[in-house]
């Protein structure tokens, strides 16, 4: 990945926990590493194929002069969301704010605080198969839709399938969505709890029936096995009603377990052999 560089862009700000901070302010010193892809702009020669670093250090200095903050991990997450936002071709940040008149009596150059942030791709199931299934569906596609730590975010085919282990109950209604997003793997998964509990999901008999059921298929080739949390889905391979819409968002995304592709997977679930 290509880098654009900014070192030490001097802002006057007004940050810290005491009250003189806040009255009188005091210099800050900005770091920041772009990260994006410039071969675009390195063949044309055409500015507006890369990212204008004469804008992103005014934007940078417009957000630390509009309000006050106690923190500078509070600057530099905004800073790094907005510019996250602003830019798409923006793929992530690194950013480091100095503080050299830091309140703390002691001889020091400088203390700071350094944050990476960047998008992740991640891919989602959907399912429902209790009251108005392609309304509840709707409501998490929504939901992710409008909230500003996503992005780009597509959706498959709805389909309906049967359910899935031996509880008695009514067809599912099934999709996926694959997004962007600036949340950690933890973070997504409790927004999705969140959304869930919107629609009064519970969670009584396993594979049992419900209003709508959000599970994280994959973020970017993250492996994540914990108490709360599996990624990738432990049962992705064995689902036909994930892996069918899933190929029509990423056929060729390969799973960092298995090392085969989603499309290869649903293939050989299907009983057919991979040409």
């Amino acid at each position: 990945m290509d880098e654009i560089r900014i070192s030490n862009l001097e802002v006057f700000g007004h940050h810290g926990v005491f009250a003189e901070e806040n009255t009188l302010g005091q210099k800050f010193l900005v770091s920041a590493v772009l990260y994006t892809d410039t071969r675009q702009a390195g063949r044309t020669d055409h500015l507006e194929d890369s990212i204008h670093y004469g804008e992103v250090c005014h934007a940078i200095k417009a957000i630390m002069e509009e309000r006050n903050y106690k923190l500078l991990e509070t600057v530099a997450e905004t800073i790094a969301e907005r510019l996250l936002h602003q830019y798409d071709n923006l793929l992530g940040i690194r950013l480091e704010i100095k503080k050299p008149w830091a309140p703390i009596m002691l001889p020091i150059d400088t203390v700071s605080v350094v944050i990476e942030r960047s998008w992740h791709t991640v891919y989602f199931s959907i399912g429902s198969n209790m009251g108005d299934k392609k309304a509840h569906l709707d409501y998490a596609v929504e939901q992710l839709q409008q909230h500003k730590a996503y992005k780009n975010v597509v959706v498959s085919s709805y389909i309906e399938t049967e359910p899935y282990g031996n509880v008695e109950q009514d067809n599912f209604l099934n999709a996926c969505i694959g997004c962007k997003t600036l949340l950690t793997p933890h973070e997504v998964l409790e927004h999705i709890h969140q959304i869930e509990a919107e629609r009064l999901r519970t969670r009584e008999i396993h594979w049992g029936p419900r209003t709508l059921d959000v599970d994280i298929l994959y973020y970017d080739k993250a492996i994540v096995e914990d108490s709360d949390l599996c990624i990738p889905h432990p049962e992705l391979p064995l689902r036909t009603f994930v892996l069918k819409p899933l190929s029509e968002l990423a056929p060729n995304f390969r799973d960092p377990i298995t090392g085969q592709t989603v499309r290869q997977m649903l293939t050989m679930l299907e009983g057919f052999q991979t040409p």
